[in-house]
């Protein structure tokens, strides 16, 4: 499918929505235990994966705004398949920005025609998740990765290493390439069917690769991309949960003996689930305009911001969104119950679901330093770390 307009993007988004709802409750009781394979056709054939490659090289060009948008309108249903292509964007921008010519021919070809790159950024053991031991030494990739999101099902693999002279780059190897594994050894409560298991990777031959350091050494609106998918995440789940606590309440809750004596016929006349339900879907909405205002301000200041402040100002407005949108996430995700009752609670709705997702994936990165960098920056002049977190 060709989508060459914010509209167009927004619709695909949801026609994909609407293919991905019968099975998400499925998919999340399967986890690792079944590769979504369909649900993955189906985002791969969207169109969706191509949405912001570059003008230049044959894509729409289209940028943050359309991406949230995209992003939240997926995660709204099933926000473990709106992950799975979130490194994917980050990997386009990281290739419209730092990619030769001929990295960019072919690998953009390939997402042009639906064809999807993960990532095997993150590792386990160090001292933190960025602590590599992963290498690239003559043309060849030698290491052990986790958190490898999108990798399982993906056509490429972006791979972050230590070259030989100890600098940070980027290896992108062929998903199918002799030597490339990738497992399924995903157990976790949320997020289930992005099966970020263990990818390995032994003496793999190595086609593209790029300078991945040079990209977070000059002010870069990468990292505050990447993020703002991210924060699409959270809110859709935010919008998910309260879309299905408000189909409860209208369709399947009865209201509490208390409600009964105090004059209400359903439990949707209960003035306490009013005052729930008006409370958080006013926070709902105040986190969605919060990712919609990220969104323009990343838009306003381009991949390639002009200046330091510039970039300071995007990465602070994607936090803001992140931070907040986390918190409403989880919350709408766990007023649903207590606005539903105790029978919201069986297990054939599986609407646990959405706080599980939410919590799983809120803790991506720290809420706290989100935060921290707002504070430091509105009470100290203090900007932002210039990295791919925030």
């Amino acid at each position: 499918m060709t989508i060459d307009s914010h509209a167009a993007a927004v619709s695909a988004a949801r026609e994909l929505a609407d293919v991905l709802a019968p099975g998400v409750v499925q998919r999340d009781r399967d986890g690792a235990a079944r590769v979504p394979v369909e649900a993955l056709a189906a985002l791969d054939g969207s169109g969706l994966l191509a949405v912001t490659v570059p003008a230049a090289d044959g894509g729409p060009g289209l940028g943050p705004v359309t991406l949230a948008e995209v992003t939240r309108t997926i995660a709204a249903v099933d926000p473990a398949i709106a992950q799975v292509p979130q490194a994917h964007y980050l990997l386009v921008d990281v290739l419209a920005v730092h990619g030769d010519d001929r990295t960019r021919s072919v690998l953009y070809a390939e997402v042009r025609a639906g064809r999807r790159i993960g990532n095997a950024l993150a590792e386990r053991g160090g001292t933190h998740a960025q602590d590599l031991t992963t290498r690239l030494s003559a043309g060849r990739l030698t290491g052990r990765k986790y958190y490898t999101t999108g990798a399982l099902t993906s056509a490429w693999i972006a791979v972050s290493a230590l070259d030989d002279t100890g600098r940070l780059v980027l290896a992108f190897v062929p998903r199918d390439a002799p030597g490339v594994t990738v497992g399924t050894d995903w157990d976790v409560i949320g997020q289930r069917a992005t099966i970020s298991g263990t990818a390995t990777f032994d003496e793999v031959p190595v086609p593209h690769v790029l300078d991945y350091a040079g990209a977070y050494e000059v002010p870069q609106q990468l990292g505050a991309r990447a993020q703002l998918v991210h924060a699409a995440i959270e809110v859709g789940i935010a919008g998910g949960a309260l879309r299905d606590a408000r189909a409860y309440l209208r369709e399947k809750a009865r209201p509490s003996t208390e409600a009964v004596r105090a004059g209400a016929a359903t439990a949707a006349d209960d003035p306490h689930v009013l005052h729930r339900y008006g409370r958080i879907a006013t926070r709902v909405r105040a986190a969605e305009a919060l990712l919609a205002d990220a969104a323009r301000t990343l838009d306003e200041a381009g991949l390639i911001p002009a200046s330091a402040q510039e970039a300071a100002r995007g990465s602070l407005a994607v936090a803001a969104a992140k931070a907040f949108g986390s918190e409403v996430a989880l919350e709408a995700a766990s007023e649903l119950f207590q606005m539903c009752g105790t029978s919201s609670a069986a297990a054939k709705y599986d609407l646990d679901r959405h706080w599980r997702n939410a919590r799983t994936h809120s803790v991506h990165d720290p809420l706290d330093w989100k935060y921290h960098h707002l504070g430091a920056y509105e009470l100290a002049d203090v900007q932002p770390p210039n990295h791919g977190q925030l």
